[in-house]
């Protein structure tokens, strides 16, 4: 398992050390791994190219029909379940030391789950990270330094910046050009796949 996703535990950790090696032998990266529910959980799959581009329904699919191939065998999940694949978006999560070094400089929102300094809510600009400790520059100009392991969520703000960088090469994105994701961010357009579990029939919507 990537150490960057080593915030997973339980059984979204086994999830992911089951997964992990599968999608990257297919040229994709895992970017977060959510279960919900309990009498039939939803899997919920985040994920991304290996190069860091935004995957798109094909690219779901793929994914989708891998991933539940080996949860239907290795059977990780007792009774029935749904897969859910999507992209990461672009006012995504940031869940790896890689995400915020790739997107310093842009505005991003942070939750703790223990307090710092009297405070669990941070926002403002990503600086990087290194040694495990994520650092912002927060609106009034004060540098923090956020250990990952205590991170609860951290994601991007969309900004016209945020869309422009996001945007393939000669390709200028525009707000209007995105759609609302599933988690209640922005994605590149591509609908999630999801795959009812336990011999029940596959869907795409």
């Amino acid at each position: 398992m990537d150490a960057d996703l080593s915030a997973h535990n339980g059984l979204e950790g086994r999830l992911v050390a089951l997964i992990s090696p599968a999608l990257d032998d297919m040229g994709y990266e895992i970017v977060r791994v959510a279960v919900l529910g309990r009498e039939r959980p939803t899997v919920q799959i985040m994920a991304d190219r290996a190069d860091g581009t935004l995957i798109g329904v094909e690219d779901c699919e793929r994914i989708s029909h891998a991933v539940g191939a080996l949860l239907d065998v290795e059977d990780p999940i007792p009774g029935a379940w749904t897969l859910e694949v999507s992209s990461a978006g672009i006012d995504r999560p940031l869940t790896r030391a890689k995400d915020w070094n790739r997107f310093a400089g842009h505005q991003a929102k942070v939750e703790l789950m223990v307090p710092q300094d009297g405070r669990r809510r941070f926002g403002g600009v990503v600086l990087g990270c290194d040694a495990g400790v994520a650092r912002m520059r927060l609106d009034d100009g004060q540098e923090v330094a956020l250990p990952l392991a205590e991170i609860r969520r951290a994601r991007l703000v969309l900004t016209d910046a945020l869309i422009e960088a996001s945007a393939p090469p000669g390709q200028p994105g525009t707000e209007s050009d995105t759609d609302t994701a599933p988690d209640g961010g922005h994605d590149d357009g591509a609908a999630p796949s999801a795959r009812p579990g336990r011999n029940a029939g596959r869907k795409v919507h």
